[in-house]
């Protein structure tokens, strides 16, 4: 029975057409002629019985099926070169897990661990990539995802699973050309050096402030920067004091690069949680990854597995 599928290389050429709305360009990107660009898409629209594009006086337009029928593409083509890379980085052994992790945890907490877990299972490849804010899972090509949240945040999170790693503790942090000399700083002189901001947490200084019972009317003033990572290396160059959880800068604080401006902890209201799509099979890749995490965030062997 003959399947209505495509060719790869026509919806490899409608792909790139529609991208850029333009068959110029899209031959430009394939490495092929504009007329090879036209043809291609002729076939699929006699093949499909309606028309993708329309032109204009400009060139070309999608029609609303064809934007509809782009995305579906687009997606399609996605999971087809991932799971093609994916089969080339095990060489056909072991799996891959594809993790969406919020940036600064990744970097400081999760990679110095990886490698205990690639010597545990050293066919199973973990792709990593950043993400800041909750996402669904059926839009990416994501297995499972790290991310900051309180357990009301948690419990919102549409179609989804999750397991608590890690309980932070959230310190003011500063140069320690700023203390000049000093153990630390007060409270009020906290208050009149700039705040860094954490763009996804604007209200972490007040509630730093409310927790030492003392009113800040400059709490919410201050550079915003999206990732701890950008936070902690303008604090490091002197810029002002920033609210960092301490397990994402043990290294700098080791070092001396980072002191803290003031004794008092905020205790976190957000834990670390991975988080597994809720109606999906995870596969054996992703219960190893799991299972692993789950082990090395206990605090009995989370800083033994980093050494």
């Amino acid at each position: 029975m003959r399947r209505k599928i495509p060719a790869t290389q026509a919806l490899l050429c409608f792909e790139a057409a529609a991208r850029h709305e333009s068959f110029t360009r899209a031959a430009q990107e394939l490495s092929l002629t504009q007329s090879a660009i036209s043809r291609q898409i002729t076939a699929l629209e006699e093949l499909v019985g309606m028309a993708l594009f329309r032109r204009t006086r400009h060139g070309v337009a999608l029609t609303g099926a064809g934007t509809r029928y782009a995305t579906q593409v687009a997606a399609r083509l996605r999971g087809l070169e991932q799971d093609t890379l994916d089969l080339m980085s095990t060489r056909g052994h072991g799996g891959a897990v594809h993790l969406a992790s919020v940036p600064t945890f990744a970097a400081r907490w999760l990679l110095p661990r990886l490698p205990d877990f690639h010597a545990r299972y050293p066919n199973t490849v973990v792709h990593i990539d950043t993400r800041t804010r909750p996402f669904l899972f059926n839009d990416t090509p994501f297995d499972a995802a790290i991310f900051a949240c309180t357990e009301l945040q948690i419990r919102h999170w549409a179609g989804t699973r999750s397991y608590p790693l890690l309980q932070e503790q959230v310190v003011a942090v500063c140069s320690p050309a700023l203390l000049r000399g000093r153990k630390a700083l007060s409270v009020a002189e906290v208050a009149q050096l700039p705040l860094l901001q954490q763009s996804t947490r604007p209200d972490s200084w007040q509630n730093w402030f409310s927790a030492q019972g003392f009113e800040a009317p400059n709490a919410i003033a201050g550079p915003r920067y999206e990732q701890f990572s950008m936070a902690s290396s303008a604090a490091a160059c002197g810029m002002g004091v920033a609210l960092i959880p301490r397990l994402l800068i043990e290294a700098e604080l080791a070092r001396g690069e980072l002191v803290l401006a003031h004794p008092a902890p905020l205790a976190g209201e957000r834990r670390y949680y991975l988080v597994l799509p809720e109606s999906t099979d995870a596969g054996p890749a992703v219960e190893l990854f799991s299972t692993w995490l789950q082990t090395v965030s206990r605090p009995d062997t989370a800083s033994d597995t980093a050494r």
